[in-house]
This record gives structure tokens, C-alpha cells and sequence, in this order.
């Protein structure tokens, strides 16, 4: 076996870094390549010293680490409580780094992968996704906001700070595949953005923003349409000449805000005169077909994943919907992730932020037998 992934929800946090230590070295031994650390809950206090423990009970040659408001490990995911997730993996040599506002990655060598740890607040995500290089994949996460009066801390190898991002740049040839999925069911049909002014679209298709979300409304059952209304979102196009459409084809941003006078509807995005947009819902079921969709082709020995806040159990049945999933799709117990309030992934030709995704980096990975 080349990784590990390990849980502990144990309350005395010196058992709990025991227990996760054990495990890792019990499943591939000592000294990995790269290990990513996860913590959450009253164990937050002890950051620093979980760190240090791992670091000479397992002796990674890199450690990557956050603070977190919910984590997974395997098949179980654990919501605002005390726990600690250590994945660890022989993977040859890793650059760890850490940073202010945003990552510089030009000089990343091409068929490199970099997972990134970053805190919302502080990180410009934007702007560098919209810099890495061809050849070059990006995955993470932005972490939740902490409870009040407290902040996230980032960690890489014996570096904590508490603002930016912590990254690894991983080599070529692990077989690593990045997947993305944002789980909104598209309603309605594609227009083409006639007027636009900042977050606020105006126009679709020469008729009022609003009208349109009326109309797509409009064309749901009964029975959705209550739920639509909760969870409205608008996609745009990410490459407005892939021929038909489908929903994984838009970038999708919340709809926060309609406006009766002007008939605008405002989004978390920016739209583009000219572009495509079609607005969607969050949808549980489809969010589950989609996600296992993107599995179904493919096996791994291990996975890192990034999932929204809000798809825990406040969306689906159970919180460990997505790490369930994750674990069934791909043959394979070695899951390991936090939730995130944002999530970090390629979209098309770009790498985007992503708002109530699952965003995962599959390790040594196939196509499906």
C-alpha cells in the first residue's frame, strides 16, 4: 500500500494524534513522502503540538495541514466536533511552501499537481487560479470560518501562520486525476446574457433577468418550486462553443438577490454580455447522480476531498454522503478531507472557486475494470 488515511474522534487530543499516528504507520510504515493533516473542533487549541507529534512519530518528509470546521476520513465524515484525519502516502518528492495573498506558479513544472490550503479571508483565489499553468492542475480548499474570536491555522511542515494559503506541488506520474462536481440541477433553458453590469445580470435573451428566473420557475412541479426558491443559482457557459450544453459545461454562482423594480437578478459571479447562462437549483438527487457519474469510471488507490460546508447533513440524508460515495466509487477505503467554504478545482480549460462542490484529487488512479 503507498497511503493511508486515519480518524480519530477520541476527546484527549494526545490519544487521539496517537491513534491517527498508529494507523498510518500500521497501513505503509514509516517516513511517507508527504502527509496532509486535518483538525477540528476543541483539538483546534492543540494545532501546534498535534503537528509537531506527527511530524517525529511518523517522520514525513512534508506535512501539509489546517485547521477545519468538519473533517472525513474513510467512510465518515465528523460535523463540528473534536477529531483528527492524518492521510499520509509514499509520493516521492513533494515541494511544501507557504504564502500571503496569492500563489506565483509560473514556475511550476508542467504535469505538476498542487493542493492548496487557504484561508478565505486573507487568500486571493481568484486571481491565482486564473494564473496556473497549462499543464499544470490545482485542487484544494478554502477553509470554513472559524467560531468567533478565533482563526484557522495553516500549516506547512514547521510553519504555522494564520492568513493565505499552504500549498504541495506533487510530481508527475502518480496517477493523479482531479474531479469536480457541483451538484446543481440545471432549470429552464440556456440564454444568452443581452445586458450586464457587474454582479447584476439585467437581461436574458432581450426579456428582464427576472422574468426569465420566473419562467424557469415556472416550468418545475409544484413541489419544486417552493424548494427552487430556497436554492436558486445561475451557470455560465465555460466554453460557449462546446456545441449542447450540459451541466457540467457551467461554472455555477449563487443567486443572492432579485430586484422587482429593475427586473435585475444579482449573482456571485460577473457576468458578460454575450454569454451563456441558465439558471439552476441545488438538488440532492442530482448532486448524488452526478457525483457517482463521475466516479463510476474510474478506481483509485486513495483520494483527497474537498467538499462544501453545505452538503453535510443539512443537504443530504447523512453527513458522510460525499466520502461514501467517494469510498464506493472508487474501490477504495484511503479517503481523506475537510469541508470547506469554498472549493478548488479545474472547470473546463481554467482552474475555478468553486461554491457547493465536492472537489477531489484521486491518487494512482484507472479507469474502472
Amino acid at each position: 500500500m503507498r497511503y493511508a488515511a486515519a480518524l480519530s474522534e477520541h476527546g484527549d487530543p494526545r490519544v487521539a494524534i496517537a491513534e491517527v499516528i498508529g494507523q498510518v504507520l500500521e497501513r505503509i510504515g514509516p517516513s511517507p513522502g508527504f502527509a496532509v493533516l486535518f483538525v477540528s473542533g476543541t483539538h483546534i487549541d492543540q494545532f501546534v503540538q498535534i503537528a509537531r507529534a506527527v511530524r517525529q512519530g511518523l517522520e514525513p518528509g512534508h506535512l501539509l495541514g489546517s485547521t477545519a470546521t468538519s473533517v472525513m476520513a474513510h467512510r465518515q465524515a465528523v460535523e463540528n466536533a473534536a477529531a483528527i484525519v492524518l492521510w499520509a502516502g509514499h509520493t516521492g518528492p513533494v515541494e511544501v511552501s507557504s504564502s500571503g495573498t496569492r500563489l506565483e506558479l509560473g514556475d511550476t513544472p508542467e504535469g505538476s499537481t498542487v493542493i492548496v490550503l487557504a484561508d478565505p479571508l486573507t487568500f486571493d483565489a481568484d486571481t491565482t487560479l486564473s494564473s496556473v499553468p497549462p499543464g499544470v492542475t490545482l485542487v484544494g480548499g478554502l477553509t470554513s470560518l472559524p467560531t468567533s474570536g478565533t482563526r484557522n491555522l495553516f500549516l506547512a511542515d514547521a510553519d504555522v501562520q494564520t492568513s493565505g494559503a499552504v500549498t504541495a506541488a506533487l510530481p508527475d506520474g502518480l496517477g493523479i486525476v482531479p474531479l469536480v462536481s457541483q451538484g446543481c440541477r440545471p432549470i429552464g433553458s440556456p440564454l444568452t446574457v443581452t445586458d450586464a453590469r457587474q454582479n447584476l445580470i439585467l437581461e436574458l435573451g432581450g426579456q428582464t433577468a427576472l422574468r426569465r428566473l420566473e419562467e424557469a420557475v415556472a416550468s418545475l412541479s409544484e413541489a419544486d418550486r417552493g424548494w427552487a426558491i430556497q436554492h436558486l443559482q445561475v451557470g455560465f457557459a465555460i466554453d460557449e462553443h462546446s456545441g449542447t450544453l450540459r451541466p457540467r459545461d457551467f461554472l455555477v454562482r449563487d443567486v443572492v438577490g432579485a430586484d422587482n423594480v429593475s427586473g435585475s437578478v444579482a449573482c456571485g459571479g460577473l457576468p458578460i454580455i454575450g454569454m451563456t447562462a441558465q439558471f439552476h437549483i441545488r438538488d440532492p438527487d442530482f448532486a448524488s447522480r452526478e457525483l457517482e457519474q463521475l466516479l463510476h469510471p474510474r478506481q483509485a488507490e486513495s483520494a483527497l476531498l474537498f467538499t462544501c460546508e453545505r452538503r453535510g447533513r443539512r443537504f443530504f440524508p447523512r453527513s458522510s454522503h460525499d466520502t461514501e460515495l467517494f469510498c464506493d466509487g472508487l474501490g477504495t477505503t484511503t479517503v481523506a478531507g475537510m469541508f470547506c467554504s469554498g472549493e478548488m478545482g479545474p472547470a473546463g480549460p481554467g482552474h475555478h472557486v468553486h461554491g457547493f462542490a465536492a472537489s477531489g484529487l484521486l491518487f494512482g488512479s484507472s479507469a474502472a475494470r
